[in-house]
């Protein structure tokens, strides 16, 4: 009796790519907050006022909210192997170049141009996953990712603290800096812009995604189509909402260790340790938040509902969390709100990124530049304008502000429906 011929298994390169974006997420946030973790021995160093911190901080953010276009339309014109390879070594460049920092200028012009190539990030990498990764894995795919970057985040504050004491902090920029640049190299060696260009992967695989896909995509077109992006409803009420996202966020990501240390009175020791925990709580927020959508979307077939119900919820947690940790008198409990609280903001992300490769196909890089930007106009407005609140105000207060833009991305989320594909929309 002849053997039986075994269907060829398919081959797992998508995961291997997948992977190695997790790992190039978790090197963007390491790289920003490195500076957050900084904050007192640059005061100490420079004599910088809190406001004067607060517009260095929102130097970044400026200039990673204004070139996300930019950012975007090279992974759509030129393919992400190429794009993504070029950006990370650029703002890896900038990274080690903050330590050779002199004055205020000198900080905040390099740290606008780190953030200029930190841009293309996630819209690149949104795009180089699009061909990828089949619409069942999607939400978990920006799920992971963006676990990635806060477990990046979450790690990066003690092992900075570490490094400062050894060797100061000029030290922690010119490591975390090298080593996006040794990601690039790996980036540009393995991952190729579409499945049939990979030597690796065979024809179950190949098949996999095609059948995932309705058939092999057609080549993309040299002219991103942005009249039709830009008159997207469902991008806009996307945009705004991750307005709100990028506004509180940041308040987290860029303030909350000198939080810790001048109003919660924790040394710099104990500001490296519980400054994690909200970005640890953050991290399994965003694999939740994706993993639930994808679950709904699987048991349902409702799309919208699978995005919008996890992300409501999340925004709703999050305002919930944030209201008792600034008014609590008691400092550990703050934490623990505060844990909270990033866990419901990080729920809404894996679903906001998903986003854009539900309605954008091959142009969901340049349509996630567009959410992008948007968040990071909140984000970059964040820094500045909460020094001058704590001056004005206290602590409590932006606090307060955060909580009130959780309920208003909430209703947002209402409004956003993710079977709509930008091509059939109505314009």
């Amino acid at each position: 009796m002849a053997d039986l011929i075994r269907p060829e298994r398919p081959t797992r390169v998508r995961h291997a790519i997948l992977w190695l974006t997790v790992a190039a997420y978790m090197i963007t946030y390491m790289d920003r907050v490195v500076i957050a973790s900084s904050v007192p021995s640059l005061r100490e160093e420079f004599g910088f006022s809190m406001v004067t911190v607060g517009w260095i901080l929102s130097a970044f953010r400026w200039g990673y909210a204004l070139f996300q276009l930019p950012g975007g339309w090279l992974g759509d014109r030129f393919g992400p192997r190429r794009a993504l390879s070029g950006i990370v070594v650029w703002w890896s460049a900038f990274t080690c170049a903050t330590a050779l920092s002199w004055n205020f200028t000198s900080m905040a012009v390099i740290r606008f141009l780190f953030g200029a190539g930190e841009a293309g990030a996630f819209p690149i990498a949104t795009r180089s996953l699009s061909r990828w990764m089949l619409p069942s894995e999607r939400g978990f795919a920006q799920g992971i990712t963006h676990a990635g970057s806060r477990l990046g985040a979450a790690m990066t504050p003690p092992i900075v603290v570490w490094i400062m004491v050894a060797y100061g902090w000029r030290a922690t920029f010119l490591l975390f800096g090298a080593l996006g640049i040794l990601w690039a190299a790996i980036w540009f060696w393995y991952y190729r812009d579409s499945p049939e260009q990979h030597a690796s992967v065979n024809a179950a695989e190949l098949e996999l995604i095609h059948a995932s896909m309705g058939g092999p995509r057609a080549a993309i077109t040299k002219t991103v189509p942005w009249k039709k992006i830009l008159s997207s409803p469902t991008l806009w009420y996307l945009s705004m909402m991750y307005f709100c996202y990028g506004y509180c966020v940041s308040v987290y990501l860029d303030w909350f260790p000198t939080y810790l240390n001048s109003y919660r009175n924790f040394n710099l020791k104990q500001m490296g340790y519980y400054a994690s925990l909200p970005l640890l709580a953050g991290t399994a927020g965003d694999l939740m938040g994706g993993v639930w959508s994808d679950w709904w979307l699987k048991r349902t077939g409702n799309l919208k509902m699978a995005r919008r119900g996890v992300a409501v919820s999340g925004f709703l947690l999050a305002a919930a969390g944030i209201l008792p940790a600034a008014l609590t008198t008691d400092s550990i409990y703050c934490v623990w709100f505060s844990c909270i609280a990033v866990f419901g903001l990080e729920l809404t992300v894996g679903v906001s990124w998903a986003l854009p490769l539900d309605i954008g196909g091959d142009y969901a890089g340049s349509a996630a530049a567009v959410m992008n930007t948007c968040g990071n106009i909140g984000g970059a407005i964040s820094p500045a304008l909460l020094a001058y609140l704590v001056n004005g105000y206290g602590w409590n207060v932006p606090f307060l502000v955060a909580a009130g833009l959780c309920v208003a991305a909430a209703v947002l989320f209402l409004k956003i429906d993710a079977s709509r594909q930008i091509s059939v929309e109505s314009i």
